[in-house]
Order: structure tokens, then sequence, then C-alpha cells
């Protein structure tokens, strides 16, 4: 797998490419220090699996880089990686299509984890960011408006509802979610359409950001991506 690392400092490109050696072996992890570099390489390598991404580039907007990627390579995996740790660029990332957001600050630890949610398919949030007090924060274009306080129950979820949705709050798709809980992939997808009308979203990353604003606790079901071989 060919993952492509866009960052100016090149301490920050020489640690993410120990941490993915470390998850992966095989992985042949790129370099690119601009805006300009990356599309250079990404132009001659048509096989890179997963972009992450720095928002703060020398020569151009990380936003603007991110949206072209997105349209010109759909395929492709970008994951945010930033010293931005806000929520506003969190959500703004994610609507973006960014596959996931990993602060810089985080350790070693949380990283190699998030990264593994991504290579497994899901889809990794900062909980420490989502988490916080969004009085103060808003969405891009628009202010934020908290949520009223309700229960899974008060919205019609059942304690079925809320393990699909600790799941999916993990980043995991729907045949994880299914293995996880033994159910039929067909089943939890009208799981999932049924949690994202009760909290009134269109998408899992507005679910996400819902169930983080009502305060809610979830159960401890086993999530298969983060588990660890000892």
């Amino acid at each position: 797998m060919k993952v492509l690392v866009i960052d100016d400092h090149a301490l920050i490109r020489d640690a993410l490419r120990r941490v993915l050696k470390e998850l992966r072996r095989d992985a042949a992890v790129l370099e690119a220090s601009s805006a300009a570099e990356a599309l250079e390489i990404i132009a001659k390598h048509a096989d890179i699996g997963l972009i992450l991404l720095d928002l703060n580039l020398p020569d151009r907007d990380g936003f603007s880089l991110l949206a072209e990627l997105r349209a010109s390579h759909p395929t492709v995996s970008v994951v945010v990686l930033s010293a931005l740790q806000d929520r506003a660029n969190v959500v703004r990332a994610l609507e973006a299509g960014a596959l996931g957001y990993i602060p810089k600050s985080a350790k070693r630890k949380v990283m190699l984890s998030a990264l593994e949610l991504v290579f497994a398919g899901g889809i990794y949030i900062p909980p420490e960011i989502m988490g916080r007090d969004l009085a103060s924060t808003s969405l891009p274009s628009q202010p934020h408006r908290p949520r009223p306080q309700m229960s899974p129950s008060d919205l019609g979820l059942s304690e079925r509802h809320i393990e699909v949705l600790a799941l999916l709050m993990k980043g995991n798709n729907n045949k994880v979610i299914g293995r996880t809980l033994n159910l039929a992939e067909p089943t939890v997808k009208n799981h999932v359409t049924a949690i994202l009308r009760a909290l009134k979203v269109t998408n899992r990353t507005e679910a996400v950001i819902a169930a983080n604003e009502m305060g809610w606790e979830f159960p401890a079901v086993w999530d298969p991506a983060a588990a660890r071989t000892p």
C-alpha cells in the first residue's frame, strides 16, 4: 500500500513514516513538503491508497487541496493531520470528505490507534475535541445551536440502536458492525437509517457530532477495529 504524507516539517514526516511502518511494514511511504509537490507525486503514483494531509501548507490552503483531492481522486482516503484543534475545523474537514482528523498533539498510542482504525475502514474523530463545550464554537457559515438534551429513549432509539451507534461512532462500517453484533448487513443499514432519522441528521458524521452533543454514555461494545494483538 502506498501512503503519501503531506507536511512541510521533516520531523513530522519522519515520525509519521515510523508510525506507518509500525502498522504496515510493507507500506511504501511517499513524502511531500508542499501542495505542488504532492500533486506531482500523485500524478506519478496512481495507486496511492491513503493521504495524510496537513492543513497548514506553505503554498496553499489545506482545505482547498482537500477539496481538490476528493474531487479528482474520490477513491483515495484522505486523513487530516493538523495542529488546529477546534470543532469547526474538524467538522469542516469531515464534511469536505476527510476520513479522519488526527491532532498533531496526539500521543503516539492514540495516533497508532487512529491510523489502525482508518486502515480498517473506519473514520477517526478525536473525542477530546468533539466532546468539549460546544457553546463557544460554530459550524462554518452558521451559528452553532446546542441540541436539546434528550435521552436515546426519548428519541425512540432502542438498546440495539445504541449498540450500533456506539460502533458507528468508532468509525466502523456496516460490515464490521454486523460482524460484531451478529447482524446481517441490510439489518445494520436499517438501524443506521433509523438512527439518522431520530437524530435528524443526514450522514454518519453529523450523527457522531449529534451524539457527542447529547452527552450520551454508550455501552462497552467490543470494537474489532480497536482490538490490538498482544
